[in-house]
């Protein structure tokens, strides 16, 4: 399987250095790290959409206001999933499946740009955000995003372990190398999608954590503003904290089986894709050392 590694939404919230650690400006720069893996036998998948089309051309109609201002979403066409996958060069009625690390609006936007999609979440997820009456719940989960899904596929935990971390028993129609690994806390179905790329394990993570330090070195650490947001948006503190220390744990004791990495970290987004061009970049290698000879 090939794995692209796809920036599907910019949200530049004020703060700066405060929320992502590195910008120097007014603003930080957070994305919203999507894959688009390709299989021989599945067509393209998706794991997560980021922003969608509709919410791009009618931004008030489908997010909350609050959610709007604060994140000061930049609604750009260039950012959605079917932009993306078009630009990579497929068509996008090829993106076949999609897998959901959770319904926020700023994960399931594109899902109305795949239509004939099979989309694939946890079930306590899809039921947390149907049966939703609070606040918090009727501004993160935005229906117009994902009302007229019509192939839903929904599972409970109970698979195989994968280094001590619960799965779900197979995923409909996907390859065995995509398992869904429940991670709740940051909302009562969210999940993180483990991938086997034949080189070892990549891991997303989705919002079980939000900046780079929280996992992979020996002290955590989160920035003020990313510690204050994923309170902010906790359904279940206790697991949230739990899974969080899981992954650090899994990051420090299986660094060189499994690479960790989260929806909205910049910088992580750009460590993957230049080790996506460099692996492009070595596999052509032996192609253009041909052509010389030749």
């Amino acid at each position: 399987m090939r794995i692209h590694h796809l920036n599907c939404g910019c949200m530049c919230p004020l703060g700066g250095a405060w929320f992502d650690g590195f910008s120097k400006g007014l603003t930080a720069s957070l994305v919203c790290h999507c894959l688009l893996i390709e299989t021989e036998a599945h067509g393209l998948v998706l794991v997560d959409t980021g922003f969608g089309t509709c919410d791009v051309q009618r931004p008030r109609e489908r997010l909350s206001p609050f959610f709007i201002a604060f994140n000061n979403i930049r609604f750009e066409h260039r950012y959605t999933a079917l932009e993306q996958v078009r630009q990579r060069g497929f068509d996008p009625a090829d993106v076949r499946h999609i897998v959901l690390t959770h319904l926020d609006f700023d994960h399931a936007g594109g899902l109305s740009d795949f239509p004939n999609a099979q989309v694939h979440v946890l079930q306590r997820e899809i039921d947390a955000a149907r049966q939703t009456h609070s606040l918090l719940g009727r501004n993160r989960y935005r229906h117009r995003q994902w009302e007229h899904v019509r192939h839903w596929h929904f599972y409970e935990p109970g698979g195989d372990t994968w280094f001590g971390f619960q799965t779900v028993q197979g995923l409909d129609g996907l390859p065995p190398e995509i398992l869904l690994v429940p991670l709740t806390g940051h909302t009562h179905g969210h999940a993180g999608v483990a991938i086997d790329t034949g080189a070892g394990w990549l891991l997303h993570a989705g919002d079980a954590y939000f900046y780079r330090d929280e996992v992979g070195r020996t002290a955590r650490h989160c920035t003020p503003g990313l510690k204050l947001y994923q309170r902010m948006m906790e359904v279940d503190r206790t697991a949230r904290l739990a899974n969080q220390h899981r992954l650090w744990t899994l990051s420090m004791e299986h660094k060189q089986e499994v690479t960790l990495f989260c929806s909205h970290d910049a910088l992580e987004l750009e460590r993957m894709q230049a080790g996506e061009m460099s692996r492009d970049a070595s596999q052509q290698a032996p192609a253009e050392d041909a052509r010389h000879d030749g």
